[in-house]
């Protein structure tokens, strides 16, 4: 075990004060801010940091424009941080990262970080649930909410021009696993010293989707919670403050299993409300998914693309469908050896 999940996501924001004023309604603690810079985080210490694209601190690396341009990861200790380093001294520049431990940029161009964190502790207790002939919850109503508090940053995902090299990078580099093939979009993958179904969605840059132009752009955080009721919560928060949430709405992934509200966001992308989803460990056994079928169970405004009912098509990964082929390593559908 050596990486635990996301310490720091560091944006790069051209409207500052909007942005802080979106985190701070979002639910997260403010912990210090000025004319060009902020900083945040979630209830187990996980940071959000702002920093404004003139900012001398905000990592270079290929991605333009507003966005995550770094996200950090929390290592268990000083000896897990110095083998990563060896490893990856052989062919990357590290550096000293000014929030906290070290950075690098990678071959295709992102910049990481890693830092020896511990996530501080903390329980949560949903109301249990009742359902015909199964009562959990007797003589005592749901909890009441009067607004969010996310818990942690569960996973981020961005969006690469060469999916598979990216997925061998967070594999062969960073001691990432594999949890899931979604045929078409993409690979997701879990840090070795997390729980989380995945702690990023490798999406792949040349998908039939909207903004995927083949370049690496940020695409959304997911902001752990509770529960629905405490998601829902948060959207009727966010609605009552003039927040355009127009878009898929609430809904549960099939992959993943996690509920879901995803709200766009002045600092770049979307933040996701995450609830409920999947936890893995190293007993897990890959699958490999028809795009839409894994994408959700429900959605509260149906896409067009999900219009029809997807094909049940759904299966486990082999070493021959482990890696994602996008479209420029298929020949007639069948990739190219």
């Amino acid at each position: 075990m050596a990486i635990l999940g996301i310490r720091r996501l560091t944006y790069g924001v051209d409207a500052l004060d909007q942005c802080i004023q979106f985190f701070s309604d979002y639910g997260l603690a403010k912990l210090e801010a000025d004319e060009r810079s902020a900083l945040f985080e979630t209830r187990n210490g996980a940071q959000v940091e702002l920093l404004t694209l003139d900012h001398p601190s905000l990592p270079v690396s290929a991605l333009a424009g507003i966005g995550v341009h770094q996200c950090t990861w929390a290592v268990d200790s000083d000896e897990s941080l110095e083998r990563l380093v060896k490893n990856l001294k052989r062919d990357h520049e590290i550096s000293d990262n000014p929030s906290g431990g070290v950075r690098f940029v990678t071959h295709f161009g992102q910049s990481i970080g890693l830092e020896v964190f511990t996530p501080r502790r903390m329980s949560c207790a949903p109301s249990p649930f009742n359902a015909p002939g199964l009562i959990n919850r007797l003589n005592e109503p749901r909890k009441w909410i009067d607004r969010p508090v996310p818990k942690t940053i569960n996973h981020t995902v961005w969006v690469y021009p060469d999916v598979n090299q990216a997925f061998d990078f967070y594999r062969d580099r960073l001691n990432f696993r594999l949890t899931d093939v979604q045929k078409g979009f993409g690979v997701y993958v879990r840090a070795d010293g997390a729980y989380e179904h995945h702690n990023i969605f490798i999406a792949d840059g040349h998908a039939i989707f909207p903004q995927y132009d083949g370049k690496l752009r940020f695409q959304h955080a997911n902001f752990g919670l509770e529960d629905i009721d405490e998601i829902m919560v948060g959207k009727n928060y966010l609605e009552r403050r003039g927040y355009n949430l127009e878009g898929w709405g609430l809904g549960r992934h099939r992959i993943s299993s996690e509920a879901f509200l995803y709200v766009p966001c002045p600092a770049g992308g979307d933040a996701e409300y995450g609830a409920d989803g999947d936890a893995l460990d190293d007993c897990w056994r890959p699958r490999i998914w028809e795009a839409a079928f894994g994408t959700a169970i429900y959605v509260h405004n149906l896409p067009d693309w999900l219009s029809h009912q997807p094909s049940w098509d759904v299966g486990y990964v082999t070493p021959q469908t482990a890696r994602h082929f996008s479209k420029s390593e298929l020949r007639d559908g069948q990739p190219i050896l």
